[in-house]
């Protein structure tokens, strides 16, 4: 009974009072300050996201993250035609602190990034002009290394594609591969290599992501009891949770920006790292269903505790993995038709 009449109060607030709070955007947050919990959830993880963050901003890991985002901003500038003789002045003094903190920290490991972001800055010192607030810098990096390893031949900085390193890929080949790929729900009982997700996840690391962040990571469930717990928490898995294999969670951290602006970010990355992992997983014989995963607040309490995640962290996505059953049908899933999607200016 009391669900009922919960049920009946929500609908009666979103279909007769929300439009009441339509006429302006401090009436629409108002509304869901006063009568809707919808983004709760969405705005402590965004402020937890940030606070920790900025309380973190001289220790390591958020020097990382800083650091790779300011070497990004160095290539793009690096980049550009023409190249401005002196550029990033108003950030190179924070890149080179955050460098100076992970290079001294000799027991923290960041490998070929922390390489990256050395070449960058040795690029970016050796061709930019003279400035006082760049000299200075300039002559601080070149303190921090002086008694660093040799830098080997093949340096990590913006560089021309050769056409020789192109793949052969037909774009016929590919369009193929886009369209053999489709949710498969019927696996066969059949382990799934971690040496193959290995390979698949090192082809979604290559897909693009605003400034370099990746705020993004993959767990990967293929033992029980926790599978079984994991798979059954989506709403669209009825009928099929029992025959996955193995189950991806996509997390995104929102400790990764210093700023509310950034909070969909994360959503747009890994959407296109996932993207990349499901056609990769097709080359190594294994097929992938994409499940919804709408902001229900009960799935999102279930798996925040599954996962033990942080506040500052949020499923983006889930993803059944498996070798596909022949015998298994799959969704024709007819796709809008390209004049319905595409517009020229």
């Amino acid at each position: 009974m009391l669900k009922k009449i919960l049920n009946l109060y929500k609908i009666f607030v979103s279909t007769r009072l929300a439009p009441y709070f339509i006429w302006s955007r401090w009436a629409a947050s108002l509304y869901y300050f006063l009568l809707s919990n919808k983004f709760r959830r969405e705005h402590y993880a965004v402020l937890a996201g940030k606070v920790k963050h900025l309380r973190e901003s001289k220790k390591e890991k958020a020097s990382v993250v800083t650091l790779i985002r300011n070497t990004h901003r160095l290539e793009k500038g690096l980049l550009m035609k023409p190249r401005r003789d002196v550029f990033a002045l108003d950030f190179i003094k924070e890149t080179v602190d955050q460098f100076e903190t992970i290079y001294n920290a000799h027991d923290y490991v960041i490998g070929s990034q922390l390489k990256w972001s050395f070449d960058v800055l040795q690029e970016y010192f050796s061709v930019t002009g003279n400035h006082p607030k760049l000299d200075l810098q300039r002559q601080r990096f070149n303190n921090i290394v002086k008694d660093g390893p040799e830098n080997c031949e093949l340096r990590s900085v913006p560089y021309h594609r050769h056409e020789e390193n192109k793949p052969n890929i037909s774009f016929d080949d590919f369009y193929k591969l886009t369209k053999y790929r489709r949710s498969v729900r019927w696996f066969l009982d059949k382990k799934v290599p971690h040496e193959l997700i290995d390979k698949a996840i090192m082809a979604a690391n290559q897909s693009p992501s605003a400034c370099n962040r990746q705020p993004f990571e993959f767990r990967i469930i293929d033992g029980q009891p926790l599978l079984e717990k994991v798979s059954n928490i989506p709403g669209g898995v009825k009928g099929y949770a029992h025959n996955i294999p193995m189950f991806i969670v996509a997390v995104g951290n929102l400790d990764a920006y210093f700023d509310e602006r950034d909070r969909h970010v994360m959503y747009v990355d890994a959407s296109l790292a996932n993207m990349t992992l499901m056609l990769a997983l097709e080359t190594l014989g294994l097929s992938s269903c994409a499940i919804n995963w709408p902001d229900v607040e009960n799935f999102e309490r279930q798996m925040d505790q599954a996962l033990k995640l942080n506040e500052w962290q949020r499923p983006i996505m889930c993803m059944a993995v498996g070798y596909p059953d022949p015998e298994g049908l799959v969704a024709f899933s007819e796709k809008r038709n390209i004049n319905d999607i595409r517009k020229y200016n």
